[in-house]
C-alpha cells in the first residue's frame, strides 16, 4: 500500500502527522535531501515538501521527475508561499499541451 509523505521544518510539517501522513523533519539541506531520497525509496506516492526546502535541494528532485512515483509535490510552509509549486504546475501545463493558459499575475 502506497503512502504519503511530507517534508519541511517541524513548523511547517506538524499539522499532517496529526491526519495521518508520514512527516520527516527537514532543518536544512542536506537532512531534506536525505528524507527525499528515504521517502522515495520506500512505498511513497506522493511526498509533499515545503517551497523553502524544495528550493534548497532542486537537484535531488530532478532525480525523480521522470519516475512515476513518487510525485513530489512543493508545498507552502509557514513562511507562506515562494511561488515554487506555482511555477510547476505552470510548467507541466505547458508540457502537456504546449502552451501556456494560466492567467499570469
Amino acid at each position: 500500500m502506497y503512502k504519503i509523505g511530507v517534508i519541511g521544518d517541524r513548523d511547517s510539517i506538524l499539522g499532517f502527522k496529526a491526519v495521518g501522513f508520514d512527516v520527516f523533519e527537514a532543518a536544512d539541506a542536506p537532512a531534506a535531501a536525505k528524507a527525499l531520497h528515504d521517502a522515495a525509496t520506500q512505498d511513497f506516492a506522493v511526498i509533499y515538501i515545503t517551497e523553502q526546502a524544495a528550493q534548497e535541494i532542486v537537484g535531488a528532485i530532478d532525480r525523480y521527475k521522470e519516475s512515476m512515483f513518487p510525485a513530489i509535490i512543493p508545498i507552502p510552509g509557514n513562511a507562506g508561499a515562494t511561488g515554487l509549486g506555482m511555477m510547476n504546475v505552470k510548467k507541466s501545463v505547458e508540457r502537456a499541451i504546449g502552451a501556456d493558459i494560466l492567467f499570469n499575475d
